[in-house]
């Protein structure tokens, strides 16, 4: 089966996520370094910023891969919990724990989230909506546990609108994803999922009109690297809005 048929539909999608990620745990930091060209932990650090511990008490973060913005949260008074759909990768994730400032982490899929609803003032997510089997319900699942005025903040790479720019991004994206699956996994595939993720993501504009549609305002996007990464800052209203009708910026 073909890589775009592997990731065609919700249900080939979790499972072949759960196990690519499984796979590439223990190179996960190296390669979110090696393709942000060193911006990883600055980008990451954006992404705290723009929660703030002091009235953000509780926070999820989602996706958390091998922890390092739940651990940067909990490191500023946050009490965090990090989640993530990969044994390996929160195994890793709790052996970079400080015991003076602890997380809890957990196994989980972002489309069933394990929490009652309203429980948290805050959502995070590091590379982790272009993920998810059906992005819809991640967004509605991550709203469902905010409490109303909680903010959710989304680091991920973008679909640029530009043709142009979006052929040579996703090209380079192909030759270097496979280039280096084939040195560190022997399978050109592994990272050739990224390019191929984007192809059927709505880039930062169409999560932008989701997260309104179900439910957040303001919702405000940060162009990254050019616009070629995005992060989303977005708060939860009490009501549901329907696709167009709250604020969008971008």
């Amino acid at each position: 089966m073909s890589l775009s048929d592997e990731i065609s539909t919700p249900d080939r999608k979790a499972p072949y996520v759960r196990r690519l990620f499984a796979t590439i745990a223990g190179r996960y930091d190296f390669i979110t370094v090696a393709l942000s060209y060193g911006q990883d932990r600055r980008w990451k650090t954006r992404v705290t910023d723009l929660v703030d511990p002091r009235s953000d008490r509780r926070v999820l973060d989602l996706a958390t891969g091998t922890g390092d913005i739940a651990l940067a949260l909990a490191a500023r008074g946050a009490d965090v919990v990090g989640l993530d759909v990969t044994e390996n990768m929160i195994a890793l994730a709790r052996s970079k724990t400080d015991p003076r400032r602890p997380v809890r982490f957990v196994v989980g899929d972002m489309a069933a989230l394990p929490f009652p609803g309203e429980s948290f003032d805050a959502v995070t997510i590091g590379y982790g909506l272009r993920n998810a089997s059906d992005l819809a319900v991640a967004i509605e699942e991550a709203s469902r546990v905010l409490r109303v005025g909680g903010r959710l903040v989304s680091l991920d790479f973008n679909r640029p609108a530009n043709p142009f720019i979006r052929s040579l991004y996703l090209s380079y994206l192909t030759v270097v994803g496979g280039a280096l699956g084939w040195i560190l996994h022997r399978d050109p595939d592994t990272y050739r999922y990224i390019p191929a993720s984007l192809r059927t993501y709505p880039g930062a504009a169409g999560v932008s009109r989701l997260l309104a549609a179900k439910g957040f305002a303001p919702v405000e996007h940060l162009p990254v690297l050019g616009g070629l990464m995005s992060i989303h800052c977005a708060l939860k209203k009490s009501e549901v809005r329907t696709p167009g009708a709250a604020l969008v910026s971008s």
